[in-house]
């Protein structure tokens, strides 16, 4: 088992903290060689103190057609931590818009009649497949799970002035139903990666499963919250005390014991093709 150090990077909007990461742009070396290699997600805390960038990014085969092979896309998903009363997301754009309107609209500062806007609160969950729009806005702190990848096509910086990569943005933009934002359920699949929840009541244990030379066969556990709670493998007889917005690594192989009252985020890759 292996507690993450955050790397984080400050932003114009507020910050983000890489809590798990192999990628290049931000790569947590100890929990690399921890998983053998390349880990395939990548998830951060995000704090929104003013709202970011409306954006999209590509999904598999667009990004490699887009910037060249070895790129992957990227689908990911929130969990909202906290939120102020008024809090919004930008959640895909409204039907019957062509790519030539919305264009039109970038260029002329006022693409917001176009996007759909979503209120938030803690708990809720929202699921973004690679294609969809949207923008994380001010008053948010969020924990995203994502494909591990750092592609990113701004469509729309409310007037700030940064680069927008409108060709690329309309290009991977996909119109399909969206799923709609409740409380997070319990537990969520997709391709890549799922997510359980698992609120502890004294004791819980779990063992990790898979092959111990394959790197997405790690899991992830992050602590949404917790009330004089301690974690320990099998191996060890005293735990060390957890807190919220940690998040611990766990190899194929081991078993990992929760003891106390905590909610537990359980973070797992999937092997894609």
């Amino acid at each position: 088992m292996l507690k993450l150090n955050s790397i984080k990077s400050d932003k114009i909007w507020g910050y983000e903290l890489w809590i798990a990461s192999t990628h290049p742009n931000g790569c947590q070396q100890e929990f690399k060689n921890f998983c053998g290699g390349e880990y395939p997600l990548l998830i951060k805390v995000i704090q929104a103190n003013d709202t970011l960038s409306i954006q999209v990014h590509p999904d598999d085969d667009w990004a490699v057609k887009l910037e060249g092979e070895g790129n992957r896309g990227k689908t990911e998903c929130w969990y909202v931590l906290d939120a102020a009363p008024d809090a919004k997301l930008v959640y895909g754009i409204k039907e019957g818009y062509s790519n030539e309107v919305l264009a039109k609209a970038i260029t002329e500062n006022n693409l917001e009649q176009y996007l759909e806007f979503v209120n938030v609160k803690p708990g809720d969950f929202v699921y973004i497949p690679a294609g969809t729009v949207h923008a994380i806005g001010g008053g948010l702190r969020l924990m995203e799970t994502q494909q591990s990848c750092d592609l990113t096509y701004r469509l729309y910086d409310w007037g700030r002035g940064r680069e927008v990569h409108i060709e690329k943005g309309l290009a991977v933009i996909k119109r399909e139903e969206m799923q709609p934002v409740a409380p997070f359920p319990g537990d969520f699949d997709c391709k890549y990666f799922s997510l359980e929840r698992i609120d502890v009541k004294g004791g819980w244990s779990m063992y990790c499963s898979g092959d111990a030379g394959e790197p997405s066969d790690v899991q992830l556990l992050y602590v949404l919250s917790e009330d004089k709670a301690v974690i320990r493998t099998s191996e060890e007889k005293i735990g060390q005390k957890i807190l919220a917005e940690e998040i611990y690594a766990v190899k194929p192989g081991e078993k990992i014991t929760v003891e106390g009252r905590a909610s537990i985020m359980r973070i797992r890759a999937k092997k894609v093709d």
